[in-house]
Order: structure tokens, then C-alpha cells, then sequence
């Protein structure tokens, strides 16, 4: 087939690069990039109008492109629903087909006979596999070489999962106190607006000083699900959260984080335990970026997790006030620390568009929403952008980490009448199933203990296995309450797990007030679910100390227990003002028969430099801070 110059046949639309429809995801992008960097474009149209070609289609993820399915032979509908199950399998039960696109990438487009047999053909194969389609955005293309007007289409394909059995997504939400966080949270999962005054969030809330404050003081779970045709699932439709999980074919598991600099810990704590796979910075648009909200943005830069954002409280703000708050956003995400490309999202295109690029480790776009929680402007966009979100690991890592020994990383535990102690946490590698016996540990004396999981349970339903990836809590028959801690794991017995109490690790030392770290520096280090008090042993460098913005090998020893750890692990390490970030090298060998490491402690104590009760306002982005004068140039 010759090539095709196909446009936009609104001239209207392909002017403003907000509005365009570009079927080039990565030219959209960079389209938006020039208009928010106020790049000219040129005065014609012609000069206006993006390439609307795709890339070439890949062999491996879940995206697919069709020219055309016009009364396909057996032997050809066959070969079909294999190519859909494979592509449903890249994606975790999720796939995207774009219709009338050629395998190079041209969009040569189909008449609406051609649409309608092709669309049926599509349908015929989904429902072999139990699978539903739901048209998520069509176009008309002008192809001068044919002269007649054509369509093409792009279609989610969602597999009926069985009960219980869904696509999970974990989001952390990141944001400045009083940002809205929990009340976003709360009208999304709860399907009912705000009042204007929080009464959407009290169904979020877990203790008595969070309800009468307004602040959120620990971390909590709230669930929003979509059933396979793209339909909304929330507390609104169903009473209880088994209710969604059975009802869903993928449910987002949002992780509400504290906002206030006192709760800094427990932010922190949940971003490194919980292993989101997108974090959602929440600001408020008549405050912009003030308070934790750099600091907060810094950590998911610095751990690279996916980041879009939310603007709240739009109803409260004249327009110019908003449009101020979303360009504070925007530099503070294009500033060299940072690097990324601010997309703001106004129509479901973009929201399509920009979630199909939210993929891989190298995704430098933030898309930005503009949402009111009192009059529900921007929410549908959000909802749509939340539905196509893909995971971030495809079928070959999720086998490949669940051909792995078993390992169970514990982040909360608690106690149930009649049932016993409980832990929650994430699968890291491996399956757990019921009635299996592993080992849990480390105990404060580095021992493992056998225990036997006696029941399983994923967002408060029920299920018979938990797989690696997956979020989930576990009954335990062998161990008591409080022998219990966060940071343990539980793990095969097949292996013989082991425990540390120091180790090496390259870090970057992203601020500290003094002049210079010394050894004996006392600070609180968080390794995924570990969050141990710890002290700085050795500096591997010629003069033992580092200062801001530098790069050295330190040897770590924890205060009190071993913990167990494993080498390439992210870790960050802070107290009050100073704070950096690091992966581990090296582990140290745990002795038992060691003195107390309490004693390390008031020895190191002569060479340790004040603690500054210096507040960090600035906060860090990716693997750095912000400077000062990045931080006035935001205000």
C-alpha cells in the first residue's frame, strides 16, 4: 500500500498543540513541551500540523496495531486470538489495539463498512478469550492519495479475570499538608463530592485527632476499581471492598501519605515499603508549591517512581490563580534536578495519550490535572487516565520474579480476636499460598522462625495464593504478636536466609547543614519496609567526611537488631535537615556474640556533630536538591 499523507481535518484543532489529536504520542509530548517553554511556532498551518504517524509496532508489550479484519479465514481468526492472548499477557489482562493503523506506523485509516466488519471481528476474538472492548477514542483522517475520508480507532481490551484475580495498581499520594489529598481520595473511592468542608474524607480517617485536625497522621489504603468494559467501581455502587474486588476487573489501591513535616518519617516510610508503581503529587492550588511538597516530589524522583499530578480546589481560585499554581509545578519539574516535561491534561486525548507514555523506566512526562473535589470538574479526565494507566512490569518480569524463592516483606502487623497476629506488606518474589509453611524473621537476635500462613487476604477479600508484586496480609499460626516487627520478611525454607547489622553503600549526600558528615553521625535509614536507627561506622575516602552534593562509599551499622537486606537495594538515610540517598554495595556478616551495639553508640557520641534543628524547605528532586535561588525563582 503507498504511503499516505494523512491531517487533521479540523485545521481548528492541529493549531493548538493542547488540543491536537496527534497520534505520535512522543510528538504530542514535545509539542506541549514547546508551548509550556513559550517556543514559536510558525504562522501556517501547514508549518503547525505534527507528523500523526506512530512508531513502528514492537514485538513485545501490549500495544497492537490492525490495519483491517475483513472476513478472516479460520486459520487466520485462530492465529488472531493467539496474537490477543499474547498481547493480553504483556499487559497483565490489559491490551491495546489501534485500528487502521499499518505495522509501520502509517494511519491509513478505514471507511465505516470497513470499521464496523473489523470491529466485529475484534469482538469475536475478545469474546473467545473472555474479554471485553470498550472504543476509547476515534478519529477521522483525510488521505489525499485515495481522496475519501477514513477513520481510525484505538480500543482497550480488558480480560474477565476470575474472582478475586485482578490487575492491581499501587499509588502512593504525595503532597503538602491541607493540599486535599484525603478529600480527593475520599470523593474518588467514595463516588460522592465534597461539601467544602471535609466531609469526604472522614471515611478515610483512622483515629480520633486525624478527624478533629484534618490531617492524616499514618498510612491508609482506599480502592477504586473498573470493570472490564472501563466502568467506574467504587463504595458509591458496591458496600464493601469484596464487593469491588469481585465486581473489578483491575483495581488502583491508592496509599494516602501524611502531608505535615511531623509525619516526614512515615511519608518516607511509605514510599520505600510499599513499592508504588506511580506516585500522585497533590497540590493545592491557592497555596502552589509550598511546605513538603518539593521534599515529598524529590523522594519519588529520587526512588524513580512515575509521577503525575493533581491540582485541587480549582472551584476556590479565579482562573489566573490556578494557571499561577500550574506554572510553580511546572518549572519546579523542568529545573535541572529534575528533568522532567510537564503535561497538562484538558481532554480525554491527552489523558489517553499521555498515560500510554507513563511506561518504563525512562518516561519523563508528569502529566497535570486540574480538579475540584466540590464541583467535580476534571474528575471524569482523572478516571479515564487511572483506567488505561498500564503496569509497570510486563508478563516476562512478573514469571520471572515469581519463579523466585519465596520472600514476604512485613510493614504492618496487628493482632485479630479469634484469628491471631496478622502482617501486611508487599510480595517481592515467589508465590504464598495457604497451609504453606516458611520462615519469618529476623528476630532481635537474628533468628529465623518457622510459621504457617493459615489465611490470605488482598485489598480485605479473601484469596487462596498472593503472587510477587502483589500487596497482601497474612494470618500466621507459630509466632505471638509481639515478637513481631516491621522490616521482617517471610521466606522459603528452601534457602538459608541470613541477617546483617552493617553494611556498605555508595551515597549522595543531598544536604547537611554543617560543613562536613563525620563518622559517629547518627541517622534513621529506611530500606524498604526496614526503617532502623543506625550509625555512620566509616567513610571510605581520603579525608572520612563528605559534604553536600558529594559521592562516597560509608559503611552503615545498625543501633539495635539485624535486619534483613539485600545488595543493589535503594536506601535513604536522614535526620532532621540532612538527608541523602544511596544503594547497597556490601553486606557485613552478622555476629551474635558482638557487644551491644548501644556501646558503638556513646563511644561515637565525642565525634557526632549537633543535630541542626534547621527545617529543609527546599526538599530534593531526582538525585539533588533544589538551590536557593531555584527556590525563589518558584515563589
Amino acid at each position: 500500500m503507498p504511503e499516505t499523507n494523512c491531517k487533521e481535518t479540523n485545521t481548528n484543532d492541529s493549531i493548538d498543540p493542547q488540543k491536537h489529536f496527534d497520534c505520535d504520542i512522543k510528538s504530542a509530548i514535545k509539542s506541549k513541551h514547546k508551548k509550556h517553554n513559550n517556543i514559536e511556532v510558525g504562522e501556517s498551518s501547514t508549518e503547525k500540523e505534527m507528523d500523526v504517524n506512530l512508531p513502528p509496532e514492537e514485538e513485545e508489550g501490549n500495544v497492537e496495531y490492525k490495519l483491517k479484519l475483513l472476513n478472516p479465514t479460520a486459520f487466520r481468526i485462530e492465529h488472531l486470538i493467539t496474537q490477543m492472548k499474547w498481547r493480553l499477557q504483556e499487559g497483565q489482562g490489559e491490551a491495546i489495539y489501534k485500528i487502521g493503523v499499518e505495522d509501520n506506523g502509517i494511519c491509513a485509516g478505514l471507511t465505516s463498512d470497513e470499521m464496523k466488519q473489523t470491529m466485529e471481528t475484534l469482538n469475536q476474538m475478545a469474546s473467545r478469550l473472555g474479554a471485553d472492548l470498550s472504543v476509547l477514542r476515534e478519529r477521522e483522517v483525510d488521505c489525499e492519495a485515495l481522496g475519501e475520508r477514513k477513520t481510525i480507532a484505538e480500543v482497550l481490551v480488558r480480560k474477565v479475570l476470575d474472582p478475586h484475580q485482578f490487575l492491581d495498581l499501587r499509588v502512593s499520594v504525595l503532597g503538602n499538608a491541607d493540599a486535599g489529598k484525603s478529600t480527593l481520595l475520599g470523593v474518588l473511592t467514595q463516588g460522592q463530592l465534597d461539601n467544602g468542608r471535609g466531609e469526604a474524607r472522614l471515611n478515610l480517617f483512622r483515629h480520633l485527632h486525624e478527624i478533629q485536625t484534618g490531617r492524616t497522621s499514618c498510612i491508609s489504603h482506599e480502592i477504586l476499581g473498573f470493570s472490564s468494559k472501563g466502568e467506574v467501581i467504587n463504595f458509591n455502587e458496591s458496600r464493601t471492598a469484596e464487593d469491588i474486588c469481585e465486581n473489578a476487573s483491575k483495581i488502583v489501591t491508592f496509599i494516602d501519605l501524611a502531608g505535615h513535616h511531623k509525619y516526614l518519617r512515615t511519608t518516607v516510610f511509605g514510599l520505600t515499603s510499599h513499592f508504588p508503581d506511580f506516585a500522585m503529587l497533590v497540590i493545592s492550588a491557592n497555596r502552589g508549591i509550598v511546605g513538603t511538597t518539593r521534599e515529598h516530589l524529590g523522594f519519588a524522583l529520587a526512588l524513580g517512581v512515575p509521577t503525575f499530578a493533581v491540582v485541587t480546589k480549582t472551584d476556590l481560585c479565579p482562573p489566573f490563580v490556578v494557571d499561577r499554581a500550574c506554572k510553580q509545578l511546572e518549572r519546579l519539574l523542568t529545573s535541572p534536578g529534575s528533568g522532567k516535561i510537564p503535561f497538562q491534561v484538558n481532554t480525554e486525548d491527552d489523558a489517553y495519550t499521555v498515560a500510554q507514555n507513563m511506561i518504563g523506566d525512562k518516561s519523563k512526562v508528569v502529566p497535570i490535572f486540574r480538579v475540584s473535589s466540590v464541583s467535580g470538574d476534571g474528575l471524569e479526565l482523572l478516571k479515564r487516565f487511572l483506567n488505561v494507566l498500564p503496569p509497570q512490569k510486563n508478563a516476562r518480569e512478573q514469571a520471572k520474579l515469581m519463579e523466585k524463592p519465596t520472600e514476604f516483606q512485613v510493614d504492618q502487623f496487628f493482632s485479630v480476636p479469634d484469628v491471631g497476629p496478622v502482617v501486611a506488606g508487599s510480595m517481592l518474589r515467589g508465590t504464598i499460598k495457604e497451609d504453606e509453611e516458611l520462615l519469618m524473621g529476623p528476630t532481635t537476635t537474628g533468628k529465623f522462625k518457622p510459621v504457617t500462613i493459615t489465611s490470605i487476604r488482598r485489598n480485605r477479600a479473601p484469596c487462596r495464593v498472593a503472587k510477587a508484586g502483589q500487596g497482601a496480609s497474612l494470618s500466621l499460626d507459630g509466632m505471638t504478636k509481639d515478637s513481631i516487627r516491621k522490616g521482617m520478611v517471610i521466606i522459603s525454607s528452601d534457602v538459608e536466609p541470613r541477617c546483617y547489622a552493617a553494611f556498605d553503600a555508595t551515597v549522595c549526600l543531598l544536604y547537611h547543614p554543617m560543613s562536613q558528615l563525620q563518622k559517629g553521625f547518627q541517622t534513621t535509614v529506611h530500606v524498604g519496609s526496614v526503617c532502623r536507627t543506625a550509625i555512620i561506622q566509616t567513610i571510605h575516602n581520603d579525608k572520612e567526611s563528605i559534604s553536600t552534593n558529594e559521592q562516597a562509599t560509608v559503611t552503615f551499622r545498625f543501633f539495635s537488631a539485624p535486619e534483613y537486606l539485600r545488595i543493589g537495594s535503594t536506601l535513604i538515610f536522614r535526620e532532621q535537615a540532612t538527608k541523602g540517598i544511596g544503594q547497597i554495595t556490601k553486606l557485613h556478616s552478622y555476629d551474635s556474640e558482638q557487644p551491644n551495639l548501644a556501646v558503638f553508640r556513646r563511644k561515637s557520641m565525642s565525634v557526632s556533630p549537633p543535630a541542626s534543628p534547621f527545617h529543609l524547605n527546599s526538599g530534593i528532586s531526582g538525585a539533588m536538591l533544589l538551590s536557593p535561588g531555584c527556590q525563589a525563582s518558584l515563589m
